[in-house]
C-alpha cells in the first residue's frame, strides 16, 4: 500500500507540494516513488539560487537499480536545500514525506500548483499504472 497526504499536492512524475508560508513550497519525492526506487543512495539535487522551471530536471536520485532524473512540479527560485540528504539519502525512504524533503522553492507563478492532483486524483493515476 502506498501512502500519500492530503494536504500536499502532486505530479505525475511522482513529486509531491506542500506549501509552506507565502509562496514558499518544500518538494519531495513521494512514497510510491522510493518504493519504485528501491534503496536510495545519493542524491542531486539543485543549489539555493538556482532557478527550476516546472516539468523540467533540477537533479538526479540514485538507488541500488537506478539514477533517475527529479522533475520540478513548479518554478522559481531554490531558496533552502535539504543538505541532510548528503550523509543519509536513506532519509527518503524511511521518511519521504517528513524529513526526506528536497528542496524549498519560492514560487514564480503560484498558479502552477492549480495544475498539481490532490490526494485522490494522485492515488487513480498510480493506480491506473498498476493495472
Amino acid at each position: 500500500m502506498t501512502t500519500t497526504t492530503a494536504n500536499l499536492r502532486y505530479s505525475k512524475e511522482h513529486e509531491w507540494v506542500l506549501q509552506l508560508e507565502g509562496n514558499r513550497v518544500r518538494i519531495g519525492i513521494t512514497d510510491y516513488a522510493q518504493k519504485s526506487l528501491g534503496d536510495i543512495v545519493f542524491v542531486e539535487n539543485p543549489e539555493v539560487d538556482d532557478e527550476v522551471i516546472a516539468n523540467e530536471s533540477m537533479g538526479t536520485i540514485e538507488s541500488v537499480k537506478a539514477v533517475s532524473e527529479l522533475f520540478s512540479p513548479v518554478s522559481g527560485t531554490v531558496v533552502s536545500v535539504n543538505a541532510d540528504l548528503e550523509d543519509t539519502p536513506e532519509t527518503i525512504n524511511e521518511h519521504p514525506y517528513e524529513s526526506g524533503w528536497l528542496v524549498e522553492v519560492d514560487l514564480s507563478n503560484p498558479e502552477e500548483l492549480d495544475a498539481l492532483l490532490n490526494e485522490d486524483e494522485y492515488e487513480a493515476f498510480i493506480n491506473e499504472g498498476e493495472e
